[in-house]
């Protein structure tokens, strides 16, 4: 792992921000806590890798270069580049925490057969396969620094349909699954809770999952659309083509933040997805802009209330036009920027 300095990467297990204190760890409450020095409680830190953008998916949907927009309109706002920290890929012991041996083997092979490439719905390669071992541990490394400082945002991840087996709907490896499992089993969190607010179902999330006590998935999202099979998450709601702003916002407001002090989750992973907007070109919600903004306060800003750790990955957003997408993501920072200042 890496840190964006002044034009050299240093490596981050010498240094974060000048000093990274992976081995140091406190106990408060039934919390592990790791230690980083050299950056204020205060900082908002962000994951980025310029690698995210740099595969080449064709003309396709997937508007893979909003990660380097978003990362260069926040340096032009005035984040510096020492908030940035670079993530390096996943050790394949921590994909395999959630994947299955056999899937893994297929990925790193290039041995997927015709229809589980179809199921992807983008075009194989080795460098798409090398993303998502990178998205991953960006998301990794994005809970490790939520827990540690309150909160974090990966400019990446959210790649939700990823199923133990197979991957599909733009999903390779469910990033958000294996980041979980990995700080549980470090012993970091106990109890974690995944609020996805994509507008697909987080059906892979949901799958994986099932059963498991100490992890709590809500999804909201649209109904008739992709995926067609939804496996119950810990809570879902459903919502319909046409249904906008007060809908949604009700719907939020019914569960939040009650289901936070009920579960009392030691991490909250809030996947922010851009494409409940109303000019989305995959779904039919009506949200706006500042619906969607309002989402975010009511996610972000009740856990920070609460002093729950939240860790923000992207998730998906598919505006006709693709600015539209960029300033969502880039309000969600802005609320999660106040948040932080608020509720340090």
């Amino acid at each position: 792992m890496q840190v964006s300095g002044s034009g050299h990467p240093l490596p981050l297990e010498r240094l974060f921000w000048y000093e990274y204190r992976l081995a140091t760890k406190i106990r408060h409450g039934s919390m592990r806590f790791l230690k980083f020095r050299g950056l204020k409680k205060s900082s908002l830190a962000f994951v980025y890798s310029d690698d995210y953008w740099m595969i080449d998916v064709g003309n396709h949907i997937f508007p893979i270069k909003k990660y380097r927009t978003v990362y260069e309109r926040l340096l032009l706002a005035g984040f510096k580049k020492e908030n940035f920290c670079v993530p390096e890929p996943a050790a394949d012991e921590d994909v395999l925490l959630v994947h299955t041996s056999k899937y893994v083997k297929k990925l790193k092979t290039g041995a997927l057969a015709p229809a589980e490439i179809a199921a992807l719905e983008l075009p194989f390669s080795r460098e798409l396969v090398r993303f998502a071992w990178l998205t991953v541990g960006g998301t990794i490394l994005t809970t490790r620094l939520a827990i540690a400082k309150g909160l974090a945002i990966h400019l990446g991840g959210g790649f939700h349909h990823a199923f133990p087996d197979h991957g599909e709907g733009f999903c390779i490896l469910n990033d958000v699954a294996v980041a979980v499992e990995k700080m549980r089993g470090e012993g970091n969190i106990r109890r974690a809770m995944i609020v996805d607010c994509d507008l697909h179902q987080g059906n892979g999330t949901a799958f994986i999952f099932a059963g498991k006590d100490d992890v709590f998935t809500f999804s909201i999202h649209q109904m008739d659309v992709y995926p067609a099979e939804k496996p119950p998450s810990s809570l879902d709601v459903g919502l319909w083509a046409g249904d906008g702003d007060p809908e949604y916002l009700s719907a939020l407001r019914a569960h939040f933040p009650r289901i936070f002090r009920e579960f009392a989750p030691e991490l909250v992973v809030y996947l922010a997805g851009a494409d409940p907007y109303e000019d989305d070109k995959l779904g039919g919600l009506r949200l706006t802009r500042e619906g969607l903004r309002e989402r975010d306060r009511l996610v972000i800003e009740q856990a920070r209330a609460l002093r729950i750790p939240v860790a923000v990955v992207l998730a998906g957003g598919y505006a006709a036009d693709f600015e539209d997408t960029v300033a969502i993501h880039l309000n969600t920072i802005r609320v999660a920027r106040k948040a932080l200042r608020q509720y340090p």
